[in-house]
């Protein structure tokens, strides 16, 4: 019985905006974490004289299997990534084709900087269940981070074709994400609307979008997205405060300015945008 683990690429807010990135590249989840939730079984196709697979079926083997891969989930959530990686190969020496382990072991070995056994682990990962678009869309995001764009869009697209415990918006937001990073503002415009319409209460959405139609020159469009960020208290920081500073910059927008201008001040007095802010670096 197929039992989903969730690792997926972060799109809260406060993660998507962590990893510190020049104004024409984006802000992106800076690191790619399980989730807490709990394994749900896949549902296997009936057929007449057969039930439905559920969790009374899985097999002591994989009982054994997925109590290790939750432990090395929790250490890996933590950062102890050796000990996660440990887990992981005891998983593995228990039952060798559990793609989920896998997955993880290249979530591992990714943050642990080693990419030649972060990418075989996708891989592998991918051929053990071809049908798992979580694997794709993590493995998109480590192709992305290594500028291998066209290579990430590819998986990307297959991730969203996928059953996957990674929700296709979130998809669309780090594949539109890496179509800023690869220059592509304008697909990445049309990318990151799709993700918008899909979940418009993601902040991460909202603020990458904006920043998409800002360099594309739409900007009043792109300052209905960024206040729908800026708004809300607990969702501004400092990189959404100092778009809405450059959109109502080049909107002539005074007040608006000289107000998120305060705001970042008086909220973040140690943020690197106040030096751009005193410097007038609004174009950069």
């Amino acid at each position: 019985m197929r039992m989903k683990y969730r690792f997926t690429a972060l799109a809260t807010w406060i993660l998507a905006l962590l990893l510190a990135g020049c104004a024409q590249t984006g802000t992106v989840p800076s690191r790619v974490l399980p989730t807490s939730e709990s394994p749900v079984p896949r549902p296997q196709p009936s057929s007449v004289g057969r039930d439905i697979a559920t969790q009374s079926d899985e097999s002591e083997t994989r009982r054994r299997a997925r109590i290790r891969l939750e432990l090395a989930t929790a250490y890996y959530t933590r950062g102890d990534l050796r000990t996660a990686l440990d887990e992981v190969k005891q998983v593995l020496a228990i039952e060798p084709g559990f793609s989920d382990a896998m997955e993880l072991r290249g979530l591992i070995y990714d943050l642990m900087g080693e990419p030649v056994l972060a990418e075989e682990s996708f891989r592998r990962a991918s051929q053990l269940d071809p049908r798992n678009g979580s694997v794709s869309h993590n493995h998109g995001w480590y192709l992305c981070r290594k500028q291998r764009y066209t290579e990430a869009d590819a998986m990307f697209d297959r991730a969203l074709t996928l059953p996957s415990s990674v929700s296709p918006a979130k998809t669309l937001l780090v594949k539109g994400v890496c179509q800023m990073r690869d220059g592509r503002a304008t697909d990445a415009e049309k990318t990151l609307a799709r993700a918008y319409e899909q979940e418009p209460s993601n902040p991460a959405t909202a603020y990458n979008l904006a920043l998409a139609l800002y360099v594309n020159g739409n900007v009043e469009r792109a300052r209905f997205y960024i206040r729908r960020v800026n708004n809300v208290p607990e969702q501004a920081n400092p990189e959404s405060l100092w778009l809405g500073i450059r959109i109502a910059h080049k909107l002539h927008n005074s007040a608006e300015k000289e107000e998120l201008a305060s705001l970042l001040r008086n909220k973040f007095p140690n943020a690197r945008e106040i030096n751009s802010l005193e410097l007038g670096r609004f174009d950069e």
